[in-house]
């Protein structure tokens, strides 16, 4: 029975056509190149490489690469204009609000860049916590930690809370808990995958 929604924020509760991903990615590649001394794109590669093994590049940054100014690291990916690329999405606010459930967010992003998201898309009022990568130590999904821990915090309970991302690897995290994981999967890259899928949050309502 479910009794509690848990959203995962970029590409999740806005369209992956956004061109956020893609800012964020050159970002990310520019600053790892700059620490490793690498052009952006083998920069990208040896990223893309280590992060499998890691909830983030942050993360393996710091495990691998011996990185310790996490701060410089949003600040450089998560500029305060960040937002101008969202406006006011009444469609995803009626959304919410047709789902009777307590919201939450949990992001691998810090806390800041969800509250600069949420205010663009003209929402942040319905949800009752954001749950960060700061609050989760710098270690986060699929971490089993960075799941409980969001939902100790906010009441809820695993058995009860349906959790919605974008991403295999944080749906997987999730299930492994005993959670319900609903993949949204806008560019139906991942029809062979088995999981339970949404093309756009609106199909929630023919789920819960």
């Amino acid at each position: 029975m479910t009794e509690a929604l848990m959203f995962d924020l970029d590409n999740t509760l806005y369209s992956e056509k956004s061109g956020m991903e893609t800012r964020v990615l050159r970002a990310i590649n520019e600053f790892v190149g700059a620490i490793l001394d690498l052009p952006p794109d083998k920069a990208n590669r040896v990223r893309r490489e280590g992060v499998r093994y890691y909830g983030t590049t942050l993360e393996w940054l710091i495990f691998e690469k011996g990185f310790d100014d996490s701060e410089a690291y949003f600040s450089y990916i998560h500029p305060e204009e960040e937002a101008e690329l969202l406006g006011p999405d009444p469609e995803l606010k009626a959304i919410l609000d047709s789902l009777p459930y307590p919201k939450i967010v949990l992001t691998n992003s810090p806390f800041e860049h969800a509250q600069r998201v949420l205010a663009a898309l003209g929402v942040e009022d319905r949800f009752q916590a954001i749950y960060d990568i700061r609050f989760n130590g710098l270690v986060g999904k699929p971490h089993p930690k960075s799941f409980l821990r969001a939902i100790e915090a906010a009441g809820f309970k695993v058995e009860s809370t349906v959790f919605v991302d974008d991403l295999p690897k944080y749906i997987l995290g999730y299930q492994a808990l005993g959670g319900r994981s609903i993949l949204k999967d806008e560019g139906r890259r991942f029809l062979d995958k088995g999981f339970e899928r949404i093309e756009s949050l609106a199909e929630l309502n023919f789920l819960l």
